[in-house]
């Protein structure tokens, strides 16, 4: 994502081949969560017609873009934090975007992208993980609430990333559940470079064996055919917020 250039550097994803199927039956127990949905059902939380969002991909990325450039210059304007939207999404939600993020807490979606209430869906897992959850989550939001766009966003200096490089290199055990993580990481391992190179190389190889999974699913994978949806990589510098396409 570049403030110069925002729409030219944001285009939607490739779909993969598909993998296996999303929900599993998961969002049937949605009522459990009072929402009341079920797959295919319209969906009971349509935006309110006085709140445009964006509706397809394109736009989606470049109001991203445009909230980042806002965030790392020092412009930020806190939209939709007013009573009369906090009032309107009482009745529903549209959120134009869903960004599947690490748990650090120095990378807020909403800051990072300078976005409100109701605007963004996030997800978040230790280096971006997939599981049963993550992925039941994402396809909510894209198959419940018609969300255009998925945004997997890693960031410089991972822990759970560094992590996993130092467990495989010294071959010890993580504690508890955390060598799930490294695990799951561990196919994204750069072993062409050493040290903090590698680590910084397997930060951007995760962010792609994460969306690559993503894009594989076969309800997501044709929602990208259908160009209804795209899902897309992303990385941000800790050093200077940018937020920045990665191929």
């Amino acid at each position: 994502m570049n403030s110069d250039s925002p729409a030219g550097a944001l285009r939607p994803a490739e779909s993969k081949p598909a993998r296996r199927s999303l929900l599993r039956g998961a969002l049937t127990g949605a009522a459990a969560l009072g929402v009341g949905l079920t797959v295919g059902a319209s969906p009971a939380t349509a935006a309110p017609a006085s709140r445009p969002r964006p509706t397809t991909p394109g736009e989606a990325l470049r109001e991203l873009a445009a909230g980042n450039a806002r965030w790392r210059t020092f412009r930020q304007q806190h939209p939709n934090e007013t009573h009369a939207v906090r009032q309107e999404l009482v009745s529903g939600q549209h959120p134009f975007a869903l960004v599947l993020g690490c748990i650090d807490s120095r990378v807020p979606p909403e800051l990072v992208f300078d976005q409100g209430l109701g605007d963004l869906m996030t997800v978040r897992s230790g280096g971006e993980v997939l599981d049963e959850a993550v992925l039941g989550s994402v396809a909510y939001g894209v198959l419940e609430l018609g969300i255009p766009l998925v945004l997997v966003l890693g960031h410089q200096s991972c822990g759970a990333v560094r992590a996993a490089v130092e467990a495989e290199e010294s071959g010890e055990e993580l504690p508890a559940h955390i060598q799930y993580l490294a695990d799951q990481i561990a196919p994204a391992i750069d072993h062409t470079k050493e040290g903090d190179a590698r680590v910084d190389a397997t930060i951007d190889a995760n962010i792609r064996l994460v969306r690559d999974r993503l894009s594989a699913e076969p309800d997501l994978a044709a929602k990208v055919t259908a160009g209804e949806l795209a899902i897309v990589g992303a990385r941000y510098e800790l050093t200077n917020q940018l937020v920045h396409r990665i191929a």
